[in-house]
This record gives C-alpha cells, sequence and structure tokens, in this order.
C-alpha cells in the first residue's frame, strides 16, 4: 500500500508564539505525538498536506513523513489526530499528527454506505439506518475507506447487525455483533395522525402557569361523566350578574 508522502520539518520552539511565526513563514504548525516519544512541534506545508489527503480516506489518510531534523532526514508513518479550523476562513490552523506502526491496530471511524432498495421499502416500509459511521480497528495497509452493504433482501421487519456486515480480512468492528446498523420497519401512520391531533395547532395560546392540564377538569367545574347541561346551568348565573356589575 502506497501512503501519502509529506515533507516536514522539525521547528524551534512550541506555543502561541513559535506557532504564528510558522503561519507568517506560510506553513502549518503541528505536532507529531505517540509511541512514547517525545512531543515533536513540525512545520509543513499546509496546501501540500491537504493535496496529500486520500479523497476516501480523508483524515483516516496515513502519511509517510520525511521528517528534517538536524539535517537529516527520518521516514515516519502517521496520521491525523486532530485539526484546529479557523472559525472564519475555515482553513486549517493546526494539526496533530500521531505516529502508527504497521504492525499494530489502529481505531478509526469510517462510514458504511448501504446498497440498493430494500425489498421492504418497495412494500412500503422505511429503511432506518442507525449508524452511518462504524468505529473499527485495522493495521494501516489493511484500513478501507468504507464499508459497503447491499441491503436489498431486507423486508418489513429485517435488520442488519454488525455481525452481519462482510468486513475485509484483518477488519474488526468494534461494536457488539448484535447492535443494529439498518433496519426497514412499517410505516406508522395511524400513530403519527393520532400524534398530529393530540399537539395544538401553530398559534394556539399554551395553558397559563397553574392551569389544568388539557383534558382535566377546572376547579368547581363539573367532574368527568357530568352531563354539559349541568355544566351550563352552573356556569349560567355567572353570565347573569356580569351586567349588573358594569352598570353599578
Amino acid at each position: 500500500m502506497d501512503f501519502a508522502k509529506v515533507q516536514v520539518e522539525v521547528r524551534a520552539g512550541s506555543g502561541k508564539g513559535p506557532s504564528r511565526r510558522v503561519r507568517a513563514a506560510g506553513k502549518l504548525p503541528a505536532v507529531l505525538y505517540g509511541h512514547k516519544a517525545e512531543a515533536l512541534p513540525l512545520a509543513v506545508d499546509s496546501a501540500k498536506l491537504l493535496k496529500a489527503l486520500d479523497k476516501e480516506r480523508k483524515r483516516n489518510t496515513v502519511f509517510a513523513l520525511e521528517m528534517t531534523r538536524d539535517g537529516k532526514v527520518e521516514d515516519v508513518t502517521a496520521m491525523i489526530r486532530d485539526v484546529q479550523i479557523d472559525p472564519i476562513s475555515r482553513r486549517p490552523v493546526h494539526v496533530d499528527f500521531i505516529r502508527v506502526s504497521m504492525d499494530e491496530m489502529v481505531r478509526v471511524t469510517i462510514p458504511v454506505v448501504l446498497q440498493g432498495t430494500p425489498v421492504g421499502v418497495t412494500n412500503g416500509g422505511n429503511l432506518h439506518q442507525s449508524h452511518r459511521n462504524l468505529p473499527i480497528a485495522a493495521k494501516p495497509a489493511d484500513m478501507p475507506a468504507k464499508i459497503e452493504m447491499d441491503v436489498t433482501a431486507l423486508n418489513i421487519g429485517d435488520v442488519l447487525h454488525a455481525g452481519d456486515l462482510k468486513l475485509p480480512a484483518g477488519v474488526k468492528v468494534l461494536l457488539d455483533p448484535k447492535e443494529a446498523i439498518a433496519s426497514v420497519v412499517a410505516p406508522h401512520a395511524e400513530k403519527a395522525e393520532e400524534a398530529a391531533a393530540v399537539v395544538p395547532t401553530e398559534g394556539a395560546a399554551a395553558p397559563a402557569e397553574g392551569a389544568p392540564a388539557a383534558g382535566a377538569p377546572a376547579a368547581g367545574a363539573p367532574a368527568a361523566g357530568a352531563s354539559a347541561a349541568t355544566g351550563a346551568k352552573a356556569a349560567a348565573p355567572a353570565a347573569k350578574k356580569e351586567p349588573e356589575k358594569k352598570g353599578k
């Protein structure tokens, strides 16, 4: 497997001051961590780093860093651990690399892509995808860009579990085998209609604080089961007294 080659150089000092000087020189400040080695402050060409990123793997790209230190060149296999992005320009302002070994499993997150139209969807069901990204462990050379799964055979009520995924050799999904990845569920039209009937229409006044909840009788109102006529008679005297108050 060919890794993306990027030239980096060890820079002097760390912190905000040295990082600003690196940016002023047109480069991106970076730090290399991992394998219990000292953290090394680096400088890398931002444009070349972005160009070296694999279009599918993106941040899961494995780099072959050509690191220059004291006039000597050292090859380091690394991946991106974190990137700081400027909130306005949306450009990277700092990157952290992590050393990786060809013989060690690396934990990353990759997308899972569902292919095909489930038969259950054709029969009126809905496809529900529980996980769009999967945590996996693999050696750098075995790391896939994505996991693709054919869901054509899924009918209403069927579930695709993590244990059902067809993985490349050397790749392990870090989920319980019974964890649902995707499923085809029956439409809930009736339940949606019932829920819509309960939800108040837009613009309707909300009950005042301390007011009885919807469906609960107000204080002094007839209990459930009392006739509407009884309630009307009870309310009638109050309606007649109102004009007398105004006349006074």
